[in-house]
Parts: structure tokens; C-alpha cells; sequence
């Protein structure tokens, strides 16, 4: 295990957590998810910080979940891919779930579990160059944490999910009130931490229960059992053969991971 996959910087009260595979564009393995919910949990019972803060490390903010680890990886019961599918959604809504605000600084690719984990912080900043998306669809699997609709419209969310567009841009998102603000590429983490900055000074007591009461008004209206019936319906779908993931798998084993994209994406190319 590497103790750098994740890296914490403090500024005052305000704590940036920052992936750091910048050589795989900061895709989710299991030990940066691991490490990050411990991290997580000792900021939330850390009384000196009041904001999280999350980014990427070099040219992306992450691609989601690691195809080259999760081919590695041995799945052959319902109960794995359950174990493994569980890190993964807790993974990704330990930042809803947190009593303190929570900011994502995005750029370059958003994409699949990343865009869930940026759509579970309370705040979006997106660099103008970040591309957003779920390709799940395209190669035969399903959404881990299924907040899109709660974020957005249905119909937004059901274009998006049941095409498994992955080229949405920042226009785009900003306009279906998927992320908060379009900054320039170099300024994204300067203006996550103005708003940080914001939040920090405001009362502390007061943000931790506004927060909470948003959050609340979710579960009444039945988030977190959607949440967790669609996770379970993941679990089987991942679980149940499938022959175009079948395929996808087969061509990630015998040619790479690269290979087994370029080959998805070319049944979606034009002509």
C-alpha cells in the first residue's frame, strides 16, 4: 500500500484532500478508497476543521473506478461483488453523508464514480475543461451511488445514465445544476477554497444543522432507501452475466484496458 495515494494539506480550518495517482489520472483503487474514508472520518471528528476540500492531482480529477484493479480482481460470488460495491458507495457518500461541508474542486475528466462522488459533495467547482459522465451502460454495468436524478431532472439524468454520455461538458453540467460554478482551468482549487473560506467563517453550528436539515428533507423524501435499492440492483447486474460485458472483460484481459475502451467506444463512433 502506498501512503502517498492520498495526500492532506491544512489551510486554517479548511482541509484539501487530494487524490494522488496522477499517473492512472487518480483512479479509484481499493486502497486510495480505503484510506480516504479513514481520512475522512478523522477530519469529520477533528473539531479544528470546518470544510473538506477534495481534488485531483495532476491532469484530472479521476476517471472513477479502477478497470485495471477491478480486472484483477477476483469476483466469483453475489457476496464479493457486494463487499466490493459497498467500499465503493460508501466510498462515495461518506462526503454527503459528512457533518461538515464539503467542496469538490473537478478538472479534466469527472467521469463514473468521480462524477458520483462530485455530485455527493454539497459544492461543485469545475475547471471549463472537465468533462462529466456515466459510460456504465456502455459496457455493461450500473450506477454505484444513483444521485443524478435527485440532482437533477429525470429526464436529464435518464438521457445522460441510459446513454452513458461521458463527454458532457462544463456548460452542460452547470446548466442541469450539476456543479456550482465554471471557473478558468487554473483557478478552480482558488476559488473552491473562497468558497470554503465562506462557509468557515460563517457559524459553525449553524452551518453543521443547515446542513443536516437539507439532507434531512432528502431522506423524507426517501433518498437514502433509492440509494441503497439501487445499489442492491447493481450488485446483481455486476453479479449476472451479460455479454456485452462479458466482452469488455475479455478484451481488458487478453489486450489491456486501453484496448477494451477503444473498443466500447467504438460501437457508439459514427459511421
Amino acid at each position: 500500500m502506498s501512503e502517498d495515494v492520498i495526500k492532506i494539506e491544512r489551510r486554517d480550518t479548511i482541509a484539501i484532500l487530494t487524490f494522488n495517482r496522477p499517473k492512472v489520472l487518480n483512479a479509484f483503487n481499493n486502497d486510495l478508497m480505503e484510506r480516504t474514508i479513514e481520512t475522512v472520518k478523522a477530519l469529520n471528528e477533528d473539531d479544528s476543521v470546518r470544510v473538506i476540500v477534495v481534488q485531483g492531482a495532476g491532469r484530472a480529477f479521476s476517471p472513477g473506478f479502477d478497470l485495471k484493479a477491478s480486472a484483477e480482481r477476483k469476483m466469483e460470488s453475489v457476496q464479493d461483488w457486494e463487499q466490493q460495491m459497498k467500499l465503493q458507495f460508501d466510498f462515495i457518500m461518506q462526503f454527503w453523508h459528512s457533518p461538515k461541508p464539503t467542496i469538490a474542486a473537478v478538472h479534466g475528466y469527472c467521469i463514473a464514480g468521480a462524477f458520483e462522488l462530485a455530485l455527493a459533495c454539497d459544492v461543485t467547482i469545475a475547471a471549463e475543461n472537465t468533462r462529466f459522465g456515466e459510460p456504465e451502460v456502455r459496457f455493461g454495468t450500473g450506477i454505484i451511488a444513483m444521485l443524478l436524478p435527485w440532482v437533477t431532472g429525470p429526464k436529464q439524468a435518464k438521457e445522460l445514465l441510459l446513454t452513458g454520455e461521458d463527454q458532457l461538458n462544463a456548460e452542460d453540467a452547470l446548466r442541469m445544476g450539476i456543479i456550482n460554478r465554471i471557473v478558468p482551468d487554473d483557478a478552480v482549487l482558488d476559488r473552491a477554497l473562497d468558497v470554503a473560506k465562506s462557509m468557515a467563517t460563517a457559524a459553525e453550528r449553524s452551518v453543521r444543522y443547515t446542513k443536516r436539515a437539507i439532507n434531512d428533507t432528502y431522506a423524507t423524501m426517501g433518498f437514502n432507501r433509492a440509494l441503497e435499492s439501487a445499489l442492491d440492483t447493481d450488485v446483481l447486474l455486476n453479479a449476472a452475466y451479460d455479454p456485452v460485458k462479458a466482452e469488455f472483460a475479455r478484451i481488458r484481459s487478453e489486450q489491456g484496458v486501453k484496448a477494451a475502451i477503444a473498443w466500447r467506444d467504438a460501437r457508439f463512433r459514427e459511421g
